[in-house]
């Protein structure tokens, strides 16, 4: 099968996940900035999942770049990846309006590690899918960062017991370590892209 449907759900999905984080924002009482500032933790929380959801979309295109062909596990997989990432606009909404409390920062500690291995796992099964020279295979190679990032969520979540400003800078820290696309997909895009 080709990956035209499953990239076209899973960018609609996307949005749809985006679109809640927004209205999950609560407009200010007043009309001054002192109102305003009451909003600033909300809007922090939903920067940061927004960049989250923009850093899978990036990375979920860059990979499907590389995609021979798939089948019903990658179909599968990718819905489960879709799962953990629909679950971000609750779990953001409660750490907001908990006030960070260390509860719902280790829950969103382990739907941010739950959408990390979900994304593995659709990348194992396209590597499957594709066979042993799966093209996303050769350009993944080591996958130091993929591997890093799970350490780093861990670690979030056992910090949230001490710290939930700590959990939540070391999920931020992940974060900007994402923010750049996957250079090794680009590269080995354009470097097969001037062969052909």
């Amino acid at each position: 099968m080709t990956t035209s449907r499953l990239e076209a759900f899973s960018d609609g999905v996307l949005a749809i996940i985006i679109t809640i984080m927004v209205l999950e924002l609560h407009v200010p009482e007043g009309t001054d900035l002192e109102a305003l500032s009451e909003s600033v933790t909300g809007f922090l929380t939903y920067a940061l999942s927004f960049v989250y959801v923009g850093i899978y979309w990036n990375n979920h295109h860059h990979m499907f770049q590389l995609v021979q062909r798939i089948d019903g596990l990658v179909l599968w997989t990718n819905m489960h990846l879709l799962f953990w990432l629909s679950l971000f606009p609750f779990t953001t909404a409660w750490m907001d309006e908990s006030e960070f409390a260390r509860t719902p920062v280790v829950i969103y500690g382990l739907n941010l590690l739950a959408a990390a291995v979900a994304y593995y796992l659709t990348q194992l099964a396209v590597f499957r899918s594709d066979g042993p020279e799966s093209p996303l295979r050769r350009a993944v190679g080591r996958d130091v960062k993929g591997k890093i990032s799970p350490a780093l969520y861990i670690a979030g979540i056992a910090v949230a017991w001490l710290s939930p400003w700590l959990s939540l800078a070391i999920f931020t820290a992940v974060a900007v370590m994402w923010v750049v696309p996957d250079r090794r997909l680009e590269r080995f895009l354009a470097e097969h892209a001037a062969e052909q």
